[in-house]
Parts: C-alpha cells; sequence; structure tokens
C-alpha cells in the first residue's frame, strides 16, 4: 500500500477516523481498486504529501493522485482549508478533490463548491451503500475520468 517513495500514487484517501478508513480500504479492495493508494489522518499530512513536504520531500511534486478523497472534519488541518490550498495552487488545482463526509450541512457544501471542489458525497450509514458508493467514486474517477495531461 504505501511504498517508501510515495511514487505513483492514484488515491490519497484524507480520513481521521479508522473505522471508515477501515470500509473505504475494504469496499476498494473488493474492487481491486487500491493497489496505489496512501491513507493519511489529518490535513497537515495531506498537504505534505500533496506539496512534496516534510516526510514525503523526496516525491515530485508533480507526480499528483489521480483524485483525493477528502473528509471535512480533520485535525490539524480542516478539509475545505485542504481543498483551499489544493485548489489556490496553480501546480495542484487540477487534482479531482471528492468531499466524502458526513456532513449535510449547507454551507459546508456550498463552500466546498466555491472552493473547487469535483464532487461532494455525504458518506452513507449502510455499509452496503458505502461500500457501492466507494466502488463507484473509485471507478469513475480512477478508469472512466480522463484526467487532464
Amino acid at each position: 500500500m504505501n511504498s517508501p517513495d510515495f511514487k505513483n500514487v492514484e488515491i490519497l484517501l484524507v480520513e481521521d477516523n479508522p473505522n471508515d478508513a477501515r470500509l473505504m480500504l475494504r469496499a476498494l479492495t473488493k474492487n481491486k481498486l487500491t493497489n496505489q493508494l496512501l491513507v493519511v489522518e489529518n490535513g497537515e499530512e495531506a498537504l505534505d504529501f500533496i506539496f512534496a513536504r516534510g516526510k514525503y520531500s523526496t516525491r515530485a511534486v508533480d507526480d499528483f493522485p489521480r483524485v483525493v478523497l477528502l473528509d471535512l472534519k480533520l485535525p490539524k488541518v480542516s478539509g475545505l482549508d485542504v481543498l483551499k490550498q489544493i485548489k489556490k495552487d496553480d501546480r495542484t488545482k487540477s487534482i479531482p478533490v471528492v468531499i466524502l463526509t458526513s456532513s449535510k450541512e449547507e454551507k459546508d457544501i456550498i463552500e466546498a463548491y466555491t472552493l473547487g471542489v469535483n464532487s461532494y458525497i455525504v458518506k452513507p450509514v449502510n455499509f452496503e451503500n458505502f461500500a457501492l458508493t466507494i466502488k463507484e467514486i473509485g471507478l469513475y474517477w480512477l478508469l472512466i475520468n480522463i484526467p487532464p495531461v
């Protein structure tokens, strides 16, 4: 899962809840979508990875993940702040970011889209629905979507 050089990460999963992360990993594994996945537990680490800082400083900053799955409620740096920093930087603004959260608050949805989120998904409570949602996200962003070159 986590390669020492962090090359070719296709999915960056930013999730501080270990149960939600486990469920996502299970759903992605079941659908063979976990080959190049990196899980980080807070917004600061997500930004360090994206911008090749700290323990990720040896990674090429332009070797972007195909998609970032981002929770909103994160320690250290909030999901909305992570999104804001990704989308305001010319090097990273084209990285697809999918908010995957339990928040249905209209203000969060509006702010996420204002900041440039590519998709906003409320986590289903039921595991089967959750697994199906994760499968569809993975299939769409990894196999169907054509990223900019």
